[in-house]
């Protein structure tokens, strides 16, 4: 069952293609990584997902649906360019944009005041959006663009300006929403956060869709045969030891312990591997290396460029 589907999607700007015939799955109950380098079109397909800009061709369904007025008031956005009214005082404000989402004032309120409790910002209730720093500020847009419980969530970079602490803090808060039911689509750079985040992915790149699919399945349909074996620190190294047409990658000596990556032999089993270690050094570790994300994202990226 999907929330989202994006069939077909083109946008072209006055001398510029945006986007070219786009399509995308975002599965409920997921959290859906969407990935590209800067000008790939990330952003003008969040904008047209918000109803912001329109496309040129294709369409959008949101739980089935074309997307319409009431539709997007199932979404709740994030954008990477933050902005609130500096004059306004922080609860004044957060109240004022539930209610532009369709909760009442006395709703509103009581929402936000489990989420302030949550993130420990009691004491801003009347503090001046200026008075503010900006992670402070990005806290608050935060608690408003998930308040009303929308059915899909688009956070475009929230991690930018916050410290490690806040990170951790808002990767805790988006899990718990996607384990209540709520369907994430995530926009960033940081490929350490798909990884620890995603379930699934979509790579855009110079206007069009080049991978996507579940991220754990992607790493392995990347994976390059390589495993890693770690055992004692002997005089001899573990290459001299190596059968032909096995190639050790990398290997690493601290504290009296060696661990070694080798690639194996497309045909070969990794248990010939760990047979022949197991008769040449005492193993205390052995597993596959898979490549990570970013990885990926570098080398599909310019295989495109070919």
């Amino acid at each position: 069952m999907e929330t989202l589907r994006v069939n077909n999607v083109s946008k072209q700007f006055t001398g510029h293609r945006a986007l070219h015939n786009v399509s995308i799955s975002v599965p409920r109950g997921s959290i859906f990584g969407l990935l590209g380098p800067n000008g790939a079109g990330k952003t003008t397909l969040i904008r047209i997902i918000n109803r912001i800009t329109a496309p040129d061709e294709g369409e959008i369904l949101l739980n089935g649906r074309p997307l319409g007025s009431d539709e997007v008031m199932k979404i709740g956005y994030l954008p990477e360019e933050r902005g609130l009214y500096k004059k306004m005082k922080v609860g004044e404000q957060a109240i004022y944009l539930a209610q532009l989402k369709g909760l009442s004032k006395h709703e509103a309120i009581e929402r936000l005041k489990v989420w302030f409790k949550k993130f420990e910002i009691t004491t801003w209730w009347d503090k001046k959006v200026e008075e503010l720093s900006k992670g402070m500020q990005q806290k608050v847009q935060f608690m408003v663009t998930v308040l009303h419980k929308p059915d899909l969530l688009i956070f475009d970079e929230p991690f930018t300006g916050f410290d490690p602490i806040n990170v951790n803090l808002l990767k805790d808060e988006i899990l718990k929403l996607r384990d209540e039911g709520a369907t994430i689509i995530f926009s960033t750079h940081n490929m350490a956060s798909v990884e620890e985040l995603c379930d699934y992915i979509a790579l855009i790149n110079q206007s069009e869709k080049i991978l996507d699919g579940n991220v754990d399945e992607i790493r392995r349909s990347f994976k390059q045969k390589i495993f890693e074996i770690t055992f004692p620190t002997s005089a001899i190294s573990f290459a001299e030891m190596l059968p032909d047409g096995y190639q050790l990658v990398e290997e690493i000596s601290q504290n009296g312990m060696t661990i070694a990556r080798i690639k194996i032999p497309v045909e070969d089993s990794p248990n010939i591997l760990l047979n022949y270690a197991i008769k040449n050094v005492e193993v205390h570790g052995f597993s596959e290396i898979l490549p990570s994300m970013n990885d990926i994202f570098i080398s599909t990226v310019n295989e495109f460029k070919k």
